[in-house]
């Protein structure tokens, strides 16, 4: 009998069973994903001709499949190939394939630079962990009938041991990314409860998803109508200089009807990408998930790198994560906007309560001490506590609103008008002379005299001027001299008309 070293097949299938043995063991101890395809590219090439050589990995829920290392005639090279994974039969089956001559035909794979010197043969073997496809890998030769039936078999079970490896390496990295992850995620969660501002914690978001993405750029959108603003934006891919895109029908779709994430592959032939866009980014791939905010969404959160890239199913549900923690944020931040607006908003005219006068009258105040002119009318309603008892709390608050809109309708945005207390009013006019406070007022008692509400209540308005002058120190000193004025105006009036408070 014929030892091993004597019999060539025996000889041949001791050293691939050492191959294999070395492989694992090789395998085993490798977690990074790069050194793992080119450790399985190495140790392949010992015993089987990889004049080419690819590894693909598949995302069945997208049917896509995409080349993560390449390798010709020796030299590792990065290529943009992808390719729909049904379309390859040992994606789609799950079983190794083998091509004498592919002169005939292309069923697996072909790469390389020039289209007439292509390799001749080629054998295939999928990644298969448990029930699931990983991917594919390939060795290809630039001669025809370079393979037998024993070196597939010997792909596969190397396609086996480099399947379990990407798995283990897979969770490895997982679990790295989960913990960066959690890490992320609670120092935004200390942000949400330390801080009211929502640029601050936007900012904290995008930087967690360039982290846990390596992405290149991240961006917060804002949806207004049918046109999506940057809110905030970090990488250098994303320079935006309109900083405003109309919304392409088919992203409304997916993103705002649907509410659905989305990722896209190719950034220069995607629907979903504004055409204004595409000439402000340099990005190749992105990922997006919707903003949503009691129930409806508002903006988008965004990643993309400079280069092609497939983003995987837990990419798009840790950015989906993130999204949820950016759409937290924007609605502590409105809360407290409107909470914040509540307590100095006046609730019957909706208009700024004496707390909020206070406020913008100290600031103008230091203002006028620094050479700004300053003025404020005072109004008052004569006859209002005459008609509230004759007819009700409920008419007299209809003439306060009535009167309330008057005001607003007759003063600048700039300017602030407020509700001073019950009858009272105040308009606080910044940059203005007591002339220009006078045209002001007279345009305000024109308008009342006009309004349907209030010349059927019979109801007249009064007023009093007040400038700000070095003698004042306080804002109580411009309001008390307004109210001066306010009497002396209803003491040259040819009756003295009731002062309702």
């Amino acid at each position: 009998m014929p030892s091993p070293q004597q019999d060539p097949h025996l000889s041949r299938l001791s050293e691939r069973y050492r191959v294999l043995v070395d492989i694992a063991k090789t395998l085993t101890g490798t977690l990074s994903a790069d050194e793992l395809y080119r450790a399985v590219y190495r140790e392949t090439a010992r015993v089987l001709e990889t004049s080419g050589f690819y590894i693909s990995l598949y995302d069945a829920r997208r049917d896509l499949a995409t080349v993560v290392f390449y390798a010709d005639r020796g030299v590792e090279e990065r290529v943009e190939v992808t390719y729909r994974g049904s379309d390859s039969q040992v994606l789609r089956l799950g079983h190794p394939v083998m091509i004498a001559d592919q002169t005939g035909g292309q069923p697996v794979v072909v790469l390389g630079h020039d289209p007439s010197d292509i390799t001749s043969s080629a054998i295939a073997a999928p990644l298969r962990y448990k029930d699931r496809v990983l991917g594919a890998m390939s060795a290809q030769s630039y001669r025809p009938n370079a393979y037998t039936e024993g070196d597939l078999e010997l792909l596969q079970a190397i396609a086996d041991l480099a399947a379990v490896a990407l798995e283990t390496a897979r969770y490895v990295t997982e679990l790295e990314r989960r913990r960066l992850e959690a890490e992320r995620i609670e120092e935004i969660g200390r942000a949400l409860a330390s801080s009211l501002d929502p640029q601050e914690v936007l900012s904290q978001v995008i930087d967690a998803a360039i982290e846990l993405l390596s992405a290149d750029a991240g961006t917060v959108w804002f949806f207004e109508g049918r046109r999506a603003v940057v809110g905030a934006a970090v990488g250098t891919l994303a320079e935006a200089p309109r900083r405003e895109y109309r919304i392409p029908p088919a992203l409304a779709e997916r993103l705002v009807k649907r509410r659905e994430s989305l990722v896209i592959d190719d950034v220069r032939t995607s629907e979903f990408i504004p055409q204004a866009l595409l000439q402000d980014i340099r990005a190749r791939s992105g990922l997006v998930a919707p903003l949503v905010i009691d129930g409806r969404v508002v903006g988008a959160v965004s990643a993309a790198t400079s280069e092609p890239r497939s983003f995987q199913n837990e990419e798009v549900q840790l950015l989906e994560r993130l999204a949820s923690q950016a759409s937290l944020a924007l609605a502590n931040a409105r809360l407290h906007e409107r909470l914040h607006a509540l307590s100095l908003t006046d609730p019957l005219t909706e208009l700024a309560n004496r707390r909020h006068l206070e406020m913008q009258l100290a600031r103008e105040i230091a203002a006028a001490q620094r050479g700004r002119a300053l003025t404020i009318v005072l109004f008052d309603l004569d006859h209002f506590k005459r008609y509230n008892d004759r007819h009700g709390h409920v008419a007299g608050d209809a003439v306060l609103r009535a009167f309330a809109s008057v005001l607003s309708a007759e003063t600048r945005r700039m300017n602030l008008v407020a509700r001073y207390g019950g009858d009272e009013f105040i308009s606080v006019l910044s940059g203005s002379t007591q002339q220009g406070a006078a045209q002001h007022a007279r345009r305000v008692l024109q308008r009342a005299e006009e309004q349907p509400l209030l010349r059927s209540a019979g109801i007249r308005v009064s007023w009093g001027i007040a400038a700000y002058g070095p003698e004042m120190s306080s804002a109580q000193d411009l309001i008390q001299a307004a109210d001066r004025s306010l009497y002396a105006s209803k003491e040259e009036r040819p009756t003295v008309r009731e002062r309702g408070r």
